[in-house]
């Protein structure tokens, strides 16, 4: 079973602006022993590191992290890593190729979430680097708000051959109850594309203290947008403790795709993952 978004962080390195004493849950260093600890009793043999900082710096210090993890018998094993380049930089392409030379760079994560202009990533700057992620077999893990799921949709048709990963289902507000357009244009972008989504962050959206299936209607619509074949789960964690824990979050889900087959639950708990990110 893999954990396909989960993250590690060291504040003393002082570049996770986002990070901040406000948001005390989250206000402390953690390793990737930590989230061992959190996920091989629940049967979690492996998972995908991903980058929480817009630096290059900070997915170096991921490589370095995951190459010195612990995988001894019993401890998830750390798969792969999803970094950032800055990808407007004269020299992205061989930035990117650079990175890619390391056998757990899987992907990267330029935090649109955070940028100002919805439309940044359509511009023809970025075609090039665009296409060294494709020409590297890079996954593109599309960290958004439901704002950008048109921009995405764009992007991927593009692009065609560049894999993407639509992070926390493009994080609709459901703390709000926010429905539409997001309900559509999820699943216009998995009807008209070949994106992928991630079964992550969507408690997390519900608000502080949410109840146990708050995220339950907007999961639904992701498994039927997508299907299992093109689903994973993941756990966000630590963020995921903004709303809730580890193991809660892991049963939800199962529970959510019990009623699926055999195949079907593989592929969310395993095999999507291991396939897309190539682990």
């Amino acid at each position: 079973m893999i954990d396909a978004h989960f993250h590690s962080w060291q504040l003393a390195r002082g570049d996770y602006g986002w990070l901040t004493p406000s948001l005390a849950p989250l206000y402390r260093d953690v390793q990737i022993a930590d989230w061992q600890a959190q996920a091989a009793p629940l049967g979690v043999t492996g998972g995908v590191l991903v980058q929480a900082a817009p630096t290059e710096a900070e997915t170096w210090f991921l490589l370095r992290q995951a190459d010195a993890a612990s995988d001894g018998p019993g401890q998830p094993a750390v798969l792969g890593v999803v970094g950032w380049v800055d990808l407007l930089a004269a020299d992205a392409v061989q930035r990117i190729e650079r990175l890619a030379q390391e056998p757990k760079l899987k992907g990267l994560r330029p935090m649109l979430q955070d940028l100002s202009d919805p439309d940044w990533i359509l511009q023809d700057r970025l075609r090039p680097a665009i296409q060294a992620m494709v020409d590297c077999h890079l996954v593109f893990d599309a960290l958004i708000k439901p704002a950008h799921l048109p921009r995405i949709l764009t992007l991927a048709q593009r692009f065609p051959d560049l894999r993407l990963v639509i992070d926390h289902a493009a994080k609709p507000d459901i703390a709000t109850k926010q429905w539409q357009p997001w309900a559509d244009q999820l699943s216009q972008l998995a009807t008209q594309t070949q994106a992928n989504c991630k079964l992550s962050g969507l408690l997390t959206e519900a608000g502080p203290n949410p109840a146990p299936d708050a995220a339950r209607r907007w999961c639904e619509h992701v498994l039927h947008s997508f299907g299992a074949e093109r689903l994973m789960w993941g756990s966000d964690w630590p963020v995921l403790e903004l709303a809730g824990r580890y193991a809660p979050w892991l049963h939800e889900v199962q529970a959510l795709t019990g009623e699926q087959d055999s195949a079907a639950s593989q592929a969310i708990f395993d095999g999507t993952a291991r396939r897309i990110y190539r682990l």
